[in-house]
């Protein structure tokens, strides 16, 4: 029994197991810094996990209300309960605590303009901005994967980045990092692919579009498949770049490839249902594990 509006339920409001998702693209951005500068700044460096992590628990905050609010929770949810449906979190406590978390996240990230300019305040609006839009907007057309490339691959690594650099401007960074920040902003898009393929009846039968919707089953493992293929040259291409051939650190990334078809030959064979959200776990953990691998061909 979860008692409403205590700790306990806002922990499970947050969902601290989709953090890792909001954490990789950070880890990685820092170690390509370390990769081709030899050192990072720890100041910004953490300032941009801070921010990460609190717009993470903010998104996470803002489609547990807006799912409740418009009746989307009902009892053919196949993914985990949520706070505000369960009545664990009420409607207004639901508010205020989007609000602070809102407030926190942009005092978090405000200080980086220290080190990226008054044009890093733009860039944090529009990500709060998004964070609304997602769920009230774009993950209903078919936009969510595409806003995940952008704002848990390109975003956050071509910026955490930017901020341990001495360049002047964002459009200069080196060509390796924005390989890098496509690689993880591919192998993110995995988890809402897993999201979506288990979802992809109930969201027919309410009329909300998804790529998965559109292309259907047999093209989305296709997709999922292909994504982790790609993902994982385009980080052997910017390891090359960066270690100048040293062609073991380019096949760390491959490590992956086995859990990837792991994964995806688990998405084939169940299918359908609760059973999923089993495979949408082991897609977050394969998030940071890759995130982790390309990290250490980076480093060591």
């Amino acid at each position: 029994m979860v008692k409403t509006n205590s700790l306990h339920a806002w922990w499970l409001a947050a969902r601290p197991k989709t953090l890792t998702g909001a954490a990789a693209p950070v880890i990685l951005a820092l170690s390509a810094a370390y990769g081709i500068y030899g050192h990072v700044e720890w100041v910004p460096a953490l300032l941009c996990l801070a921010f990460a992590l609190l717009m993470q628990v903010d998104a996470n905050l803002v489609n547990d209300y807006f799912d409740c609010i418009r009746g989307v929770d009902t009892e053919e949810r196949l993914g985990p309960e949520r706070a505000c449906s369960q009545g664990w979190i009420t409607l207004p406590a639901m508010r205020m605590g989007i609000t602070i978390t809102t407030m926190v996240a942009c005092l978090a990230g405000l200080p980086l303009v220290w080190w990226g300019g008054w044009e890093c305040i733009l860039v944090g609006i529009t990500c709060v901005a998004f964070c609304f839009l997602y769920t009230t907007l774009f993950s209903r057309i078919a936009m969510g994967d595409i806003l995940v490339l952008l704002f848990f691959g390109i975003i956050p690594v071509a910026y955490t980045f930017f901020f341990q650099s001495p360049l002047s401007s964002i459009t200069h960074l080196p060509l390796p990092v924005w390989l890098l920040a496509l690689a993880q902003g591919l192998v993110t898009d995995c988890l809402l692919l897993v999201n979506n393929f288990r979802d992809r009846h109930t969201d027919a039968a309410v009329g909300k579009t998804t790529l998965v919707t559109i292309i259907g089953e047999l093209s989305t493992l296709a997709l999922y498949f292909l994504i982790g293929i790609i993902s994982v040259s385009l980080a052997m291409v910017a390891l090359n770049i960066i270690r100048k051939g040293d062609y073991l650190a380019m096949l760390i990334p491959v490590i992956f490839i086995p859990l990837h078809l792991k994964i995806l030959h688990l998405l084939h064979s169940i299918n359908h249902g609760k059973a999923l959200n089993r495979v949408l776990g082991m897609t977050a953990i394969s998030i940071f594990f890759f995130a982790i691998l390309v990290s250490l061909a980076l480093v060591l």
